[in-house]
């Protein structure tokens, strides 16, 4: 995980430090004794922030929305020597107030009850990225399917996130020089069961939603950054760099939904810094 820990006494840096080491070991830990050094150190989605609350020249409670309105879902626990701030630390919607001395144990147990989730927390058998062009993944190689058409279906549902989509629709926008007869309706079909074939054969069921004569993608074995960068997942908001499905026209609605998306949210940050 990507945290900072922020607190004007150093020997209270140096312990966190090392207990991070231990509890998240491969992280990005950075610590800092001078709370206005850190936004504009600050280079890559927070994911948490341990913040001292009472602290020369910028204290806690102000620091956290700072942070927060550059990463709303970053997690601010406050590590204080005093009970009085909990209300405002209860107001900023904190994952979490830990009294000092703290111990090892408080800090996993505030790790382990975050509330949001961090770019690692949950790891599903598929991988999407819809970001710039759109592939699929699982552990870590890239899905080949028999045929181009059977990505671009898999494309078009995940774009229609979960939704069931009928025969008329996938006809209009993967075969939408044809007609709608059942010529064309073979090929769908063919499509779909090449999806489920390519996804049995890496070991995943059920990637395919069917009811009645619509289908739609299970989301729930899927790890996209477009799913996430909706949930507001800083991570993925950080992926985002204006491109979307590249090679497919059907997702050019969506291209138009995320660029007014992330524009509204550049305005809004650059406000409230």
């Amino acid at each position: 995980m990507y945290i900072i820990g922020v607190d004007d006494k150093r020997s209270i840096t140096i312990m966190l430090e090392r207990i991070l080491e231990k509890l998240d070991p491969g992280g990005v830990h950075r610590f800092y004794n001078d709370p206005l050094e850190v936004l504009d150190d600050l280079d890559e989605p927070l994911e948490v922030a341990f913040l001292d609350i009472e602290m020369p020249r910028l204290d806690g409670i102000e620091l956290a929305k700072r942070i927060t309105a550059r990463y709303p879902l970053c997690n601010i626990i406050f590590l204080t020597g005093t009970g009085n701030y909990m209300q405002p630390a209860f107001e900023m919607h904190a994952s979490g107030y830990i009294l000092k001395p703290f111990t090892e144990k408080k800090i996993e147990d505030a790790l382990s009850h975050l509330r949001y989730r961090t770019a690692s927390a949950e790891v599903k058998p598929v991988r999407v990225q819809c970001f710039g062009s759109f592939e699929v993944f699982v552990n870590g190689e890239p899905v080949k399917f028999k045929r181009r058409k059977s990505k671009e279906m898999l494309a078009y549902l995940i774009d229609r996130r979960g939704a069931l989509c009928n025969m008329d629709m996938m006809i209009g926008n993967i075969e939408p020089d044809s007609l709608p007869d059942e010529t064309t309706k073979s090929k769908i079909r063919v499509y779909i069961g090449d999806i489920i074939f390519t996804f049995f054969k890496h070991g995943i069921d059920k990637i395919i939603i069917k009811s009645g004569g619509s289908f739609a993608v299970n989301t729930h074995l899927l790890e996209c950054d477009y799913y996430r960068y909706l949930q507001g997942d800083p991570y993925a908001i950080s992926l985002y760099a204006g491109e979307y499905m590249t090679q497919y026209s059907f997702a050019e609605e969506t291209r138009g939904f995320l660029e007014m998306k992330y524009y509204d949210e550049r305005k809004s940050r650059t406000e409230n810094l």
